[in-house]
């Protein structure tokens, strides 16, 4: 069985101590393929030698949007010439994210839209945070699939069933995280039964967002299993039914990406 972390932070430290017995742990667990997201170009090239030096882990590039004002925006020309790097697979994480702040919410559009026409001069996916911003999210989107086509997903969904719908119109993917797991995330748990198997992906966003039975803990990509069979349960589909389409599903999002023999 193979299941893939299609979401996680390999780069942060608290990983630095037990960074392989982490990745040893992943492949235990049938996890035996990772990738490692980018939230600031300034640690894009530890992120990429992470990649480079594992065959299970690949690597994003971009600008988280609650990063976007800490440095000039990045351009597509950055992206673009980053993304042609091996193991280098997706765009971001970028998007909107109003809850943490509101003070930067131009910048983070920008930003937004600046990965996207990224997206559409490489080809690869764009891995879109959404937090308290479905509005402007589903908007920008539906602009930008009007100036020409992209791929992308919405990571660690915890939307209503509203953007749910909206994006699965627009042709993306959604990601499910450990939140799926947790006792009082109904609505989220609703949606997702609710989802065609064949859009879903799952993710870990490690360090943080431990599934059951290990919230409140540090995250790690072994655990991407739990929210798998989570998954399986509420879709009432065996583990291996559940791992194999969400499996396809990422490879089929990030084509960039070579299936672990």
């Amino acid at each position: 069985m193979l299941i893939v972390d299609s979401h996680c932070h390999l780069n942060f430290p608290d990983f630095s101590e037990d960074f392989e017995a982490v990745v040893s742990a992943a492949h235990a667990a049938d996890v035996r393929l990772l990738q490692t997201i980018c939230t600031r170009m300034s640690e894009f090239e530890e992120i990429h030698q992470i990649a480079m030096g594992h065959d299970s882990i690949y690597c994003s590039v971009g600008v988280h949007p609650c990063n976007v004002h800490e440095a000039p925006l990045v351009t597509v020309d950055e992206l673009v010439a980053a993304a042609a790097k091996p193991k280098v697979i997706g765009l971001g994480e970028t998007g909107l994210d109003y809850f943490h702040s509101t003070e930067h919410v131009e910048m983070q559009k920008e930003s937004f839209r600046i990965h996207l026409e990224a997206s559409r001069q490489t080809g690869l996916p764009v891995i879109i945070h959404c937090r308290d911003a479905e509005e402007d999210t589903v908007e920008i989107l539906k602009q930008e699939k009007a100036k020409g086509d992209f791929k992308a997903l919405i990571h660690c969904f915890t939307g209503t069933q509203w953007l749910a719908d909206e994006v699965l119109k627009l042709g993306l993917s959604i990601s499910l995280s450990g939140i799926l797991t947790f006792k009082n995330a109904k609505e989220i748990q609703a949606v997702a039964k609710g989802l065609p198997l064949d859009r879903v992906l799952v993710e870990t966003d490690a360090p943080y967002l431990a599934p059951m039975p290990h919230r409140g803990k540090r995250n790690e990509p072994a655990y991407t299993r739990h929210t798998c069979e989570y998954l399986a349960q509420l879709k009432e589909v065996p583990l291996e039914e559940a791992a194999a389409q969400t499996t396809d599903n990422f490879f089929s999002l990030f084509n960039k990406a070579e299936r672990p023999a």
